[in-house]
């Protein structure tokens, strides 16, 4: 004789979830385990929509970073814009940048783009929220995975000798992801409502990347240098950058700041999504 499934009860009440802070991040934390499967379904189906339905496919995850790197190669070139000496050939220092750059840019859209694109699923179905975000730094992992072959390419053309420092550049790329996710989970709920945020991050980023070391060298002194010291995506880009070209890693402290900063604001910042998606799916629908 074949016994039911259990029936899972959930319970609703009118408290607010702050009010029972340990339940609440058990909540969380169950939540997380049982979005897994539905994770990878969403990724897959994501990853099949991004790719196999364009006809060059993968090579849109080289384009972005390669075509921006490419121009100010060219703008070097022709002495229309100077950085003076790097410790690499410029071309790779420019481009290597760039796609390390790439990752905290796509970390930062992704908590956006994820709820825009389930938000006619949040409306109708019943599912752990979090199987959102984990789906969104998958396709963020994905799409490294693949510059990390335009990457091996580069470290290779230009004859760049690896050192033992380069045991510590998946550190690097994850804090890239955490810084990313923290500020894009920050502007997710606005960027559910209003679609001025994800029209605008663009724009943004854009203007961003001029103000990181990532096509030009650290400055030390002057307004470069203090935009280099204050901007906390420099560090990060430096540093993963020091671990690919065998320089000495100079920004450990700052790094290793900023990464305990940016897990924190990733816990702040799901307590904050939790709380918000009941309202943000109420008005979506």
């Amino acid at each position: 004789m074949t016994h039911p499934d259990p029936v899972i009860i959930r319970r609703y009440s009118p408290e607010p979830l702050l009010s029972h802070p340990l339940r609440m991040l058990g909540d969380m934390l169950r939540d997380l385990g049982n979005s897994r499967e539905l994770a990878w379904r969403l990724f897959i189906r994501d990853m099949s929509a991004q790719y196999r339905q364009s006809y060059l496919g993968y090579v849109w995850a080289f384009l972005p970073p390669l075509l921006s790197s490419l121009t100010f190669v060219f703008l070097n070139s022709q002495g229309l814009f100077s950085t003076g000496k790097t410790a690499v050939p410029y071309a790779a220092f420019a481009m290597i940048g760039t796609i390390l750059w790439q990752v905290f840019v796509d970390s930062l859209n992704a908590p956006v783009n994820a709820l825009l694109q389930a938000k006619s699923m949040l409306a109708k179905i019943n599912f752990p929220r979090e199987s959102i975000l984990l789906s969104a730094i998958l396709m963020v992992i994905f799409n490294f995975l693949i510059r990390l072959l335009l990457l091996a390419g580069i470290l290779i053309h230009y004859r760049i000798g690896l050192s033992s420092s380069v045991t510590f550049f998946p550190v690097t790329v994850a804090a890239l992801i955490a810084a990313g996710m923290a500020l894009g989970l920050a502007v997710a709920p606005l960027g559910a409502l209003y679609g001025d945020v994800a029209k605008s991050l663009p724009i943004v980023t854009s203007f961003w990347m001029l103000l990181t070391p990532v096509v030009y060298p650290a400055k030390s002194s002057g307004l470069a240098g203090w935009l280099a010291t204050w901007n906390p995506v420099s560090p990060l880009i430096i540093t993963a950058r020091e671990t690919l070209t065998g320089l000495p890693l100079a920004h450990l402290g700052i790094f290793s700041t900023i990464l305990l900063g940016s897990l924190a604001m990733i816990l702040f910042g799901w307590i904050c999504f939790r709380i918000a998606m009941p309202h943000l799916i109420a008005r979506m629908g």
